[in-house]
């Protein structure tokens, strides 16, 4: 399975597993960006992120830690 940009709720998951130590609603859009592009599987082009994703990452980000 690769994920792409549009797996906001995957990639939410698959931060908050990696990142127990990470409160979400602190991260910056900068971090937020690189760490899902480090995800394992993660597969997908840099410019197609535009902070409308990286909000609805974070948002579920805090979700799933709730």
């Amino acid at each position: 399975m690769s994920l792409k940009w549009t797996d906001v709720l995957e990639i939410a998951i698959q931060l908050a597993e990696s990142k127990p130590e990470i409160d979400p609603i602190s991260v910056n859009f900068v971090d937020l960006r690189k760490w899902v592009m480090e995800l394992p599987e993660f597969d997908d082009k840099p410019e197609h992120c535009g902070e409308k994703v990286l909000e609805a990452i974070q948002a579920h980000w805090i979700e799933e830690r709730d």
